[in-house]
């Protein structure tokens, strides 16, 4: 089974990008995140018409969730357990399904802005609601291959970005974020990524300065799983082609293979 996960920044966008790959990258399932757009303005015919069923999430605005699966897509769950909202508003930042017999979540996390910002101390709320959804599913079905992956807006270590330097006094590298990575961690999900991953080690870059071509980037998509998946990853690694050319997304994909 071949997973993927990406950050297309807007689906409607960048859909014929996003047909052109799944061709060509093959994945069963796929969550997709900053979608912008409408649930039911989602461009799912181009997809289903590969193969794939569709769950998606989205009130319009910058963010917006989803799944493609073309290995079952059931007992689909939009949101997190006691999710915080933002602005009274409850955003659409996370979907889970079972595919395959692999149990998926598509998250979308919070940027945070700045550290001290509203959308910081939501981001770390968030967090909580995820941690919290995980350990519920976990406990419920152990056995069960199970990963969280999408866009965390969180760089686990210093090496995940080009520059720590850059990056003081801002998101993304906060202790504070880095811990509510480690309570996710904690209930038994480990990194895929640093065990499996071949050739490139980020999976976001500016759109601006030139950052792709200067390798100024981060490792910010992430796959967070539990044993059993684990135990079954043969490969991993970033789509560093996905991001190139006109009308690219600034995140690349993320691919992991199961045996």
């Amino acid at each position: 089974m071949r997973i993927a996960t990406w950050n297309v920044n807007s689906v409607g966008a960048r859909i014929d990008r996003v047909v052109e790959w799944l061709e060509s990258a093959a994945p069963d399932v796929v969550a997709l995140q900053e979608l912008k757009c409408t649930t039911e303005a989602f461009p799912a015919a181009p997809i289903e018409a590969l193969g794939y069923e569709v769950a998606a999430l989205g009130t319009g605005r910058w963010n917006g969730v989803a799944l493609l699966s073309k290995v079952g897509l059931a007992d689909v769950t939009l949101g997190l357990t006691d999710q915080p909202q933002y602005e009274e508003a409850d955003e659409p930042r996370a979907i889970g399904a079972t595919c395959g017999g692999v149990r998926v979540w598509s998250v979308y996390c919070p940027n945070g802005r700045e550290p001290g910002h509203d959308h910081y101390n939501y981001k770390l709320e968030w967090f909580k609601a995820l941690t919290k959804t995980a350990a519920s599913e976990l406990a419920a079905s152990p056995t069960v291959p199970f990963a969280v992956i999408g866009d965390f807006n969180i760089a686990p270590t210093d090496a995940d970005v080009w520059d720590i330097s850059v990056f003081a006094n801002s998101t993304h590298v906060t202790a504070a974020e880095r811990a509510a990575l480690t309570d996710l961690q904690g209930l038994g999900l480990s990194d895929v990524m640093p065990r499996a991953l071949k050739g490139e080690p980020f999976t976001f870059w500016d759109y601006r300065n030139g950052a792709l071509h200067r390798g100024w980037g981060m490792r910010i998509d992430l796959i967070y799983a539990n044993a059993p998946f684990v135990s079954a990853v043969t490969d991993c690694y970033v789509d560093r082609d996905a991001r190139k050319g006109k009308g690219a997304s600034d995140h690349a994909p993320v691919v992991v293979d199961l045996s």
